[in-house]
Parts: C-alpha cells; structure tokens; sequence
C-alpha cells in the first residue's frame, strides 16, 4: 500500500489542474456539491475488495494523473447511492418535474423526472461511452428499465414500464439542444476531479490516503479534507484507476458522521471500445414516442414558457452574490426579488405538497439578523430570512446563522 502522502496539506501544489486562484477558493463547498450531483448521473459506488501494493506516489502526481488521463471509452455496471438528508424525490419529480407524465405533450420518458430519482436512495445501471458522441445510460428497477441513449445528433429515452419513449435533436454540433451542460459545466469523471480540485486552497487538505480495489482495478485513494471547522463536508475520497488516471469511485462523507452521503462507482468495467449496439435504438412496436419539440409547444400552449420568461426577469433583479467567509465555510448572501420571505401556510403561493416538504426540512431560527427558517440536508444548508434574504453553504446551522449576523 503506497503511505499517505502529505505533499499538499498545505495547498501548495502546482500545475494547471490545481492552479491557486483566489476566486476558486470561495467555492470549493460548491464544487464538491456539483461533483456530487454530477457524479450522481456518471459513475456510481462500491465496495473495496482489498488493498494492492502499488508504487507511491504524491498527491501533485496522482492529480497530473487524472488530468492526462484521455480515456474515452468504457462500459461497465455502476451503483449509487445517496443519502441526503431529504424525502425521497421521486413523488416530486413526478409532480413537478418537467416531462411528469400528467397531461396531453407530455412524456414519462423525458430525462428531466427520471434523472432526478437517483438523487436519493439506491440504484444500479448501465453506462456505456464511446467518445462524446456516444453515451447511453440505463437505470435497472424491478422488472423495468429506464434508458437514456446519445448517438450523434439523436437522444433517445425510454421508459419501458410505460412503454413511452422520448425523442430530441441536436443543434447540430453532436450535444442534444435540451440537454447540453451549461459552459462550465464538468460533464466528465475526470472533469469533475479536476473541478474539484481547482478549488484547492489553504482551507484544504489534499492527501494520497493508499490504495484500493474498485471492480477489480487497482487504485489510489485521493483524500480531500477541510481544514475549517463548521462544514458540513468531512470529506472526499476519490479512487482513481493505476493504470488509466480515471475516477472509478467518489464517496462524500458528512462532518456529522454516519453513512456517506454519496457513495458512487463501478461496481464492473471495461475500458475496450462498446459495441456500437449500445447506441442504436429504434422505438419498439407500440410505443408512445413524444418529439422534444412537442412538449415545447404544449408548454407554449400553457402558458408555462410564459412564466419562465417572467421567472427568468426576476432573476435579473438579484442585487447580486455577496460571499461571507472563504473556503469550505463560504456562505453566499442572495436577496430574494421584492424581499419576500417564506410563504405562509395556507396561503396558497405553492402547491400544498411543496409547503409540505418545505416544512419537513425547515427549523425557525432567530438572531441579530432577525428571524427566519434554515432549510437542512446533510450537505447543504439554506437559511431563508423573515424579509427576504437567502443565506445557503455547505455549512451547519449556527454556522448559517452567523453569517447572517455578520451581514447585519
């Protein structure tokens, strides 16, 4: 087993992966959310099967590593699990989501609702890559299958327990037009690492942590840690393949301890080129197939592109991000358009089953700042005040609440 290594406790590493800019530092907490969540869709979690004896290596190498690494083909099985904090999403999804299956244009199939279950509970699939052109990935259930398929400038999705199937076009670069990443977006397990790590300061300890099996791979466990107290992050470990520099499994361990909070790999995989049967896919016999750009006019019809619009106008009236604090206990200060605050129960501003949730994860809090309820996951926490003020960080409730004074 390679020792720990502790080359870059200090946050001095080198290179362009883990460059020291002074900005990335106020979002690490927000990087390693977004590696998370992204992680969720892309590679998911495993058990280690032993630790193999490999040759050392420092933490700046292992980070190069993954950086060079091109690997661009792969298939394998994947698990995940996450564990949140939160009721299970899949009920919301369904009621809200876009693409829930509740009316005339709209489609079960749609990725929208069915990528937003694996945000809790456990879930094993199917990936297959084959560059970034090709992708297909699929979510076993019981006795269902739900698969997500991009070849060239078509993406498919099919729901086989509805037997609905969900069609789009590219805009003609080779990335579905409904689904491309937002710039800046990582969109790769080794964009994520890397993502994540370019946010490495001062306030982060980043450590090789020895070795592991994942689906029969050796690989070094890369540990990163916040040296501030107050985060609700404890820490991540990144396993990364010996042979190609490619993260096989994240695991995101709570400060409060218990189970991780997500825990994601390759549970089996293969680094030869797919069969290119894994990306064609023809609707079968029967099924309901919807067009992108169906549910596009329905939801003109609607009335709900309008309210986008008009949702989106309000975000222009944000005075702005204001960042309390640095590192892994940045908060960020947002107010709410027109300084509203929690709607009151009963008032009919959000569907009864949204104020249900909301409840169930609000606490009421008071202090210099006023008063207002702080909304918890066992990641990130949200602090909404009384006259309209929105504290949220991946940091704990008194920690929220500080920030909050130290605005006032």
């Amino acid at each position: 087993m390679a020792p720990n290594d502790s080359a870059m406790t200090n946050g001095e590493a080198t290179g362009t992966v883990v460059g020291r800019r002074k900005a990335a530092r106020y979002i690490v907490p927000f990087a390693v959310a977004g590696v998370a969540a992204a992680t969720i869709g892309l590679v998911p979690a495993l058990a280690d099967s032993g630790d193999p004896e490999l040759p050392e290596i420092t933490a700046q190498e292992l980070i190069e590593k993954i950086a060079a690494s091109d690997q661009e083909q792969l298939s394998g099985t994947v698990k995940v699990t996450t564990d949140l904090g939160i009721p299970s999403l899949g009920g919301l999804a369904g009621s809200f989501a876009p693409g829930a299956a509740s009316g005339p244009g709209e489609s079960s199939a749609s990725p929208d609702a069915k990528l937003m279950e694996l945000a809790s509970g456990t879930h094993t699939l199917r990936v297959a890559v084959d560059g970034p052109d090709k992708q297909r990935l699929s979510i076993l259930g019981e006795g269902s299958e739900y698969s997500l398929v991009h070849n060239g400038d078509d993406v498919w999705g099919y729901d086989s327990e509805s037997n609905e199937v969900y069609h789009a076009k590219s805009d003609g670069s080779g990335k579905a037009e409904e689904h491309k990443a937002p710039k800046g977006v990582p969109a790769t397990p080794k964009e994520l690492a890397e993502e994540a790590l370019a946010a490495v300061g001062d306030t982060t300890s980043v450590t090789v942590d020895g070795t592991a099996q994942v689906a029969g791979r050796d690989a070094y466990k890369l540990l990163i840690k916040p040296k501030q107290s107050g985060s609700t992050i404890g820490s991540v470990t990144v396993a990364v393949d010996a042979s190609t520099g490619v993260p096989l499994k994240f695991t995101l361990a709570p400060s409060s301890g218990g189970k991780a909070a997500v825990d994601a790999g390759f549970t089996a995989v293969d680094f030869a080129k797919p069969d290119a049967s894994s990306f064609s896919f023809t609707p079968p016999k029967g099924a309901k197939v919807t067009e992108a750009d169906e549910l596009k006019d329905e939801a003109e019809k609607k009335g709900a592109a309008d309210k986008v619009r008009k949702d989106l106008t309000a975000l222009e009236d944000f005075k702005g991000l204001n960042v309390i604090g640095e590192g892994w206990n940045a908060v960020a200060e947002i107010e709410v358009p027109g300084g509203a605050g929690l709607p009151a129960q009963g008032s009919g501003d959000v569907p009864a089953q949204a104020q249900q949730f909301m409840e169930a994860l609000g606490d009421k809090v008071t202090g210099d700042f006023g008063s207002g309820t702080v909304f918890k996951t066992r990641l990130v926490n949200a602090l909404l005040t009384d006259d309209g003020k929105v504290y949220v960080g991946a940091v704990t409730k008194d920690a929220l609440v500080k920030a909050a004074d130290t605005a006032k």
